[in-house]
């Protein structure tokens, strides 16, 4: 992996997000959505807390973050430019890295704009700072692997919206098999699947991450299924290069 090919592949796409308004109207609801959650929850409850927040963000991500992927590879597909870009000296794995970091900065961009929350929070009180922290850095993991996920479902159509749908409808699955009544059912066809299902679960991890607590174990997860899903990406690149 050279550095100096994946910084000018991650500079062009972090760049081509704000080249379009679209991105700023993503990231204005990013924030208003959960300062208004935050408001809502304190004027009801009095408790300076973002628990609520961390525990809703994987449905936001559903969305927020397919809406991202959506065009990385789709848009280089229907364009046609995915074409030059495979002819330049720059390695399959260089483009899928340059372009995945490229939407993971834009969306830690968009968490840090949320940091108005927890600084709000401080008008009301003394919050406890350390689940926060904890919380914010297992959401930019959790987040990671939406993003990969949406960067390979992108890869392989040359259609945007088919990309978000597929997306939001796979990343709903992650979510989904989480729940204990998808548990309950797939335990009484085997017993061990049900554990199975919760782990692989985005919703098992983002439960202890609401609670600002980032495990091994949850690390090991995001890691891991950000990795394949990078490695199915490059894949499909590579698989796109070799039948041109």
């Amino acid at each position: 992996m050279r550095l100096r090919a994946i910084g000018t592949v991650l500079r062009r796409e972090f760049g081509a997000y704000f080249d379009s308004p679209i991105a700023y109207v993503f990231l204005v609801a990013f924030v208003v959505i959960p300062n208004g959650l935050f408001l809502f929850v304190y004027g009801a409850q009095r408790q300076l807390s973002m628990r609520e927040y961390f525990s809703l963000l994987p449905f936001v991500f559903l969305f927020f973050v397919p809406a991202i992927t959506m065009r990385l590879w789709s848009e280089e597909r229907r364009a046609g430019s995915i074409e030059i870009l495979l002819t330049l000296p720059v390695r399959a794995g260089e483009a899928v890295l340059g372009k995945f970091l490229a939407a993971y900065a834009f969306l830690v961009v968009a968490l840090a704009a949320t940091l108005t929350i927890p600084i709000s929070m401080t008008m009301f009180g003394s919050p406890d700072w350390g689940p926060i922290v904890g919380a914010y850095l297992g959401a930019i993991l959790m987040g990671g692997v939406f993003l990969a996920l949406g960067a390979y479902i992108s890869s392989l159509s040359t259609n945007q919206i088919v990309a978000f749908i597929i997306s939001v409808s796979l990343s709903f699955l992650l979510v989904l098999i989480g729940y204990h009544f998808v548990r309950a059912a797939a335990g009484r066809l085997w017993t061990f699947l049900a554990d199975v299902l919760a782990y692989l679960s985005v919703k098992t991890h983002s439960d202890t991450i609401a609670r600002g607590v980032v495990d091994t174990s949850d690390v090991i997860y995001y890691v891991s299924l950000i990795f394949l899903f990078l490695m199915l990406n490059v894949y499909a690149i590579q698989s796109r290069r070799y039948a041109g």
